[in-house]
């Protein structure tokens, strides 16, 4: 038998919790009301009742995660110290997190605490888990955008345990890569504050054009994941975890979620899969909760079928098209051709399944038997009728009183109360929504007492004749017990304590947390008796002792005093002088097209970075900005998969001056990176994109061997004035003005709208021929960019600035001001330049270099708004 994966399960609340635990998941993962969790809108746990929550979950054989998995602000470092230290001492089995501050404290705090990186900090290639490992990292959640094969070659490039997304909702950005709320909504992704603005809908503009896409207006919003067919090759690669999102859904889809995959994942490891019972477990989690079912990318990039891009919302499982009404009674007929793609599931739509560029269709899990999940519809069930407006919060739907199954379709009957027939038309698609013997079990499984019998146990039994009887039980997390018998052993007259009797009496565990992994009894003297009341004695005893120390936790220390001082002074007595100093202020224009080069050169600025998204043209624009005798800085992409590691391979043959990182493999790259002697190493700067918020994780990068670091994007002035009292401020840089970058995502909009291309193979490369925009609610068009990855980057539409930032910065000690542009002219950008130098120099002040840019002033994320009220008072010290 293969080792099985552990089954990982959301816990948004108290009965999510017990969902999963009575369905068979190995651990849960929870987090806080206290915060720093990336759901922050899900019910929680308390800080307070946490021994008690912990408790529950290891007596039923679970470990137990807790999501710290948030960025951290200066001025909370203190109050995330006492949480950790209360976390530690309460028995969390390990702790998920994306800052990397929280890692170094947490393991300052508790030297034995387990941490894993968050799919929120971005570990995306075997560089990138060098730089886990360094924080203590024991298991990192890989991207959900990486594919079997690339979670393969991962898994054969590092020891570190990976954890993989195996179901739920699919992010459309990368996971820490997503600033949409901050930029839209006033709050952020990265604080748990995630305003879902890939579920809005969208107007494609072409060129300037705006194109009709009919219904298909949802261009962000992905299908759920269900990953079952990549189940075998995830055993077979040997992930340790996988792991069901959704801690902000209920009990019910926890529960057929977890049971679905628990079947799934036993029989796959036993060799012995049975894809009749799949069948059934994929109705199950497709009327809890689904926006259609799809690989998402276990199969590679399929841009095609990621998206359906006419709902962004549970439909549940799709039944057919309305034919006919009569009266109360609708006539449904099947409509396999406009059935929703389900990524394998035995469901593909023709239509939507472009062939290759061999004439075939080809995927890593095509050899895969296909399993559909069938819905038959019942008297009960709930039906939604689709008239292509999902925003109407009120679609005619209602509970089924009568169905008739009639030729190659239903009449669906129904009764009061049920929907408004009036607004049922022939054409609609029917879904069927909801099941109400799925809730019924769901509260069947809650109204069940704590499961019994999960914990594995070995006992080791000793003893001599005329000694006592010692017995020495082990359970998982370091716990250990030992009692002795009463009365001595004596000779038996029979056949004596052998490995039968033992375990029918001394393991006899019935009732309690524990079953019975191992007896060992080589220590044992054969042809010994002992009363079974003295077993029965003993059993007692270890069962109680251990029941209490298992409930606690893993044993382990906690340090009781502050440690976050020592924390800051150890990684900064690592911290050395940068390769280049920057002398006085100085403006650092980012480019990404000739043009926009040109207008920097024209100014006569001494230095510029160059983001050559698709990295086309790169070594030209090097060329002439050398020529003009500017310092030239190359940005890496902005995440790296495994076996893209060649992106940064050709950045070092140009010979920058210097590299802007902005992934954790980019940066250990050249970290790493040998070079010949007499060879220029540039000079390493850390982009916003490396997410630092705190001083923390600032000094331990520097103390990494990074030269200069950009402020994340989350930051507002009173974050960013409270991190500058800790660090030097010369070695930071600020964006005062760009086109925030809203998603980067693995989807690309270009290939889904203007081709039948699953990927760059098939595409055509429209983004070559075609420029695209996103038209929001507001009449906002961002700007989709294509880089090298094919990933696509929407840039928010309007751009902002901090220019009322900068005298309060200069007078802080910060150097480096960056301006960034993305489709700005030659003009355009000239203009912003030409305000920004007028500023740096004295010359204007804020306002009127804002007016001259003609920009939004705005800078990070405060509440609502997101403008600066009182940038001047909060960075002074």
């Amino acid at each position: 038998m293969r080792r099985r994966p552990e089954i990982l399960a959301p816990a948004g609340d108290l009965d999510s919790m017990k969902a999963a635990l009575a369905s068979g998941a190995d651990a849960i993962y929870f987090g806080l009301d206290e915060g720093f969790n990336a759901r922050a809108r899900a019910e929680n746990f308390s800080l307070a009742r946490l021994p008690e929550t912990l408790a529950r979950v290891h007596r039923a054989g679970a470990r137990a995660y807790l999501t710290m998995n948030t960025l951290v602000f200066e001025p909370e470092l203190p109050v995330l110290e006492d949480i950790l230290r209360r976390v530690a001492a309460a028995g969390v089995d390990a702790l998920i997190v994306q800052d990397p501050a929280v890692a170094l404290v947490a393991r300052a705090v508790c030297p034995q605490m387990e941490v894993h990186a968050s799919t929120q900090m971005t570990i995306s290639s075997a560089e990138g888990t060098r730089f886990a490992r360094g924080l203590g990292v024991t298991r990192v959640v890989v991207p959900r955008e990486l594919s079997v094969a690339e979670i393969a070659r991962l898994a054969a490039e590092t020891d570190l345990e990976l954890e993989v997304f195996i179901h739920g909702a699919l992010c459309m950005s990368w996971s820490g890569q997503c600033l949409t709320s901050e930029a839209w909504g006033g709050r952020s992704a990265n604080r748990g504050q995630c305003a879902q603005s890939c579920r809005l809908p969208y107007d494609l503009v072409v060129d300037g054009q705006t194109r009709d896409l009919g219904d298909v207006q949802y261009l962000l919003s992905p299908k759920d994941l269900a990953g079952v067919m990549a189940v075998p090759r995830l055993v077979d690669i040997g992930v340790h975890s996988l792991k069901i999102e959704g801690r902000q859904k209920g009990p019910q889809y926890v529960a057929t979620a977890v049971q679905g995959y628990r079947r799934w994942v036993d029989g796959v490891a036993a060799g012995k899969a049975d894809t009749g019972a799949l069948r059934k477990d994929l109705a199950d989690m497709t009327l809890s909760y689904s926006r259609g079912f799809s690989h998402g990318f276990f199969a590679g990039s399929d841009h095609q079928t990621l998206v359906e891009g006419r709902f962004p919302k549970h439909r549940g499982a799709y039944l057919g098209v309305v034919e006919s009404v009569h009266g109360r009674d609708v006539r449904v007929v099947e409509d396999p051709a406009g059935r929703p793609w389900t990524g394998g599931l035995g469901q593909e739509d023709a239509r939507t399944r472009p062939e290759g560029p061999q004439g075939k269709v080809s995927s890593p899990l095509e050899s895969e038997a296909p399993v559909a999940a069938e819905v038959s519809p019942r008297p009960g069930m709930g039906v939604v009728f689709d008239d292509g407006h999902p925003e109407d919060k009120h679609e005619a739907g209602g509970p089924l009183f009568r169905v008739e199954r009639k030729g190659q379709g239903w009449v669906l009957g129904f009764g009061n109360p049920g929907p408004d027939m009036s607004r049922v038309a022939p054409g609609q698609r029917v879904w069927v929504t909801s099941d109400p013997t799925l809730v019924k079990r769901t509260e069947e499984l809650l109204a069940q007492d704590e499961p019994e019998g999960r914990v594995p146990l070995t006992l080791s039994v000793s003893g001599t004749e005329g000694a006592a009887l010692a017995v020495t039980a082990r359970a998982r997390g370091g716990h250990e017990a030992t009692a002795s018998s009463a009365v001595p052993l004596s000779r038996a007259r029979g056949g004596g304590l052998d490995a039968a009797l033992l375990k029918d009496k001394l393991a006899a565990l019935g009732g309690t947390p524990f079953h019975l992994a191992e007896l060992d009894t080589a220590g044992l003297e054969p042809g010994l008796h002992l009363p079974v009341s003295e077993l029965k004695a003993l059993r007692r005893a270890l069962v109680a002792e251990l029941t209490e120390a298992v409930a606690r936790g893993p044993v382990r220390e906690v340090r009781e005093t502050p440690v976050l001082d020592e924390v800051r002074a150890a990684i900064r007595a690592r911290v050395v002088s940068p390769s280049v100093a920057t002398e006085g202020a100085r403006l650092l224009p980012l480019c990404r097209t000739d043009e926009q080069l040109e207008a920097v050169i024209a100014a006569g600025l001494p230095e510029v970075e160059l983001d050559w998204m698709e990295l086309v043209g790169l070594q030209r624009a090097v060329e002439r900005a050398r020529a003009a005798g500017l310092r030239v800085t190359v940005a890496t992409v902005r995440v790296q998969k495994p076996g893209e590691e060649g992106y940064d391979a050709r950045i070092a043959k140009l010979k920058p001056d210097a590299v802007l990182a902005r992934h954790w493999g980019a940066m250990m790259h050249f970290l790493e990176r040998p070079f010949a002697p007499g060879e220029t190493r540039p000079a390493l700067h850390g982009d916003f994109s490396l997410n630092v918020t705190n001083s923390v994780t600032a000094l331990h990068l520097l103390g990494l061997g990074l030269d200069t670091l950009t402020f994340a994007h989350d930051l507002d002035a009173v974050q960013l004035g409270a991190m500058l009292e800790h660090l030097p401020a010369e070695r930071f840089t600020v964006t005062v003005h760009h086109h925030i970058s809203t998603f980067h995502t693995e989807h690309c909009v270009y290939s889904h709208t203007l081709s039948h291309g699953r990927d760059f193979r098939s595409c055509g490369r429209p983004c070559e021929k075609h420029r695209l925009s996103l038209r929001d609610h507001k009449g906002l068009e961002h700007p989709v960019v294509v880089d090298v990855g094919c990933r696509n980057t929407v840039f928010n539409a309007q751009a902002q600035s901090a220019a009322s930032l900068v005298p309060s910065l200069l007078s802080r000690g910060v150097r480096r001001f960056r301006v960034e542009f993305v489709r700005e002219s030659r003009e355009e950008s000239a203009r912003v330049l030409g305000a920004y130098q007028e500023l740096l120099a004295g010359r204007i002040s804020p306002a009127e270099a804002v007016r001259r840019a003609a920009v939004h002033e705005q800078f990070g994320v405060t509440q609502g708004t997101m403008k600066v009220l009182n940038p001047t008072f909060s960075l002074q010290k």
